[in-house]
């Protein structure tokens, strides 16, 4: 990490399915892996270990109140001023906080991914460059029900239930709207090499000023 320069934030957003992860590590490949480290807004889903199975089943997870904003906001400071932190995992498969953290090292560029990331007036005060990845709704649905299916171990009709109650209408009050907060908006997802490759370059050029 430079340590004479303020780390570049960059915000990261889309909707559930939409390519963000795949965006993110695709920018992340093209540049030096010491001087850049990506964030993810799902480690910061809050810990419902005092909550039934049941109850947690119900949690609308696309909605702000899920997450720990507070934790993600001290870390985030913390990354900024160059000390390391230890990032919270999350586990899927019984929908709370794992016991286990990551040890993470400050770097030059943050990449701030999630997809509420760009709806929280709190979370872009720190960003410095904002980018929404967009994709048609029946893509990312697709999208969601293969990595819940085979990543997370969840039935398709309650994939379906979850999708129609709570993602979807979450996607359209919260994820949406945050479009016209961005600086750069990605069609088509990690399968726009031209946009990575262009903010990529933009960052690698950065990077080296």
């Amino acid at each position: 990490m430079n340590q004479g320069k303020k780390p570049l934030v960059i915000g990261l957003a889309g909707g559930s399915g939409s390519g963000k992860t795949t965006v993110a590590k695709e920018i992340s490949k093209r540049l030096p892996q010491d001087r850049i480290l990506i964030l993810p807004e799902d480690a910061y889903y809050n810990d419902n270990s005092a909550l039934t199975m049941e109850e947690r089943k119900k949690v609308n997870y696309d909605h702000p109140s899920a997450y720990d904003t507070d934790l993600l906001i001290e870390q985030l400071k913390a990354l900024l001023a160059g000390e390391a932190v230890e990032m919270p995992t999350y586990n899927f498969s019984i929908l709370s906080r794992a016991k286990d953290t990551i040890h993470v090292e400050p770097a030059d560029i943050i990449i701030l991914e999630g997809i509420l990331v760009l709806s929280s007036p709190e979370l872009r005060q720190f960003m410095d460059i904002k980018l929404f990845v967009d994709a048609d709704d029946d893509i990312r649905f697709i999208r969601r029900l293969q990595r819940d299916t085979q990543e997370r171990g969840r039935s398709i009709d309650w994939i379906i239930a979850q999708y129609l109650a709570t993602v979807k209408p979450s996607y359209n009050q919260f994820v949406e709207p945050s479009k016209k907060y961005a600086d750069i908006i990605i069609p088509q997802g990690g399968e726009n090499q031209v946009a990575i490759d262009m903010v990529s370059s933009k960052l690698l050029s950065i990077l080296n000023s």
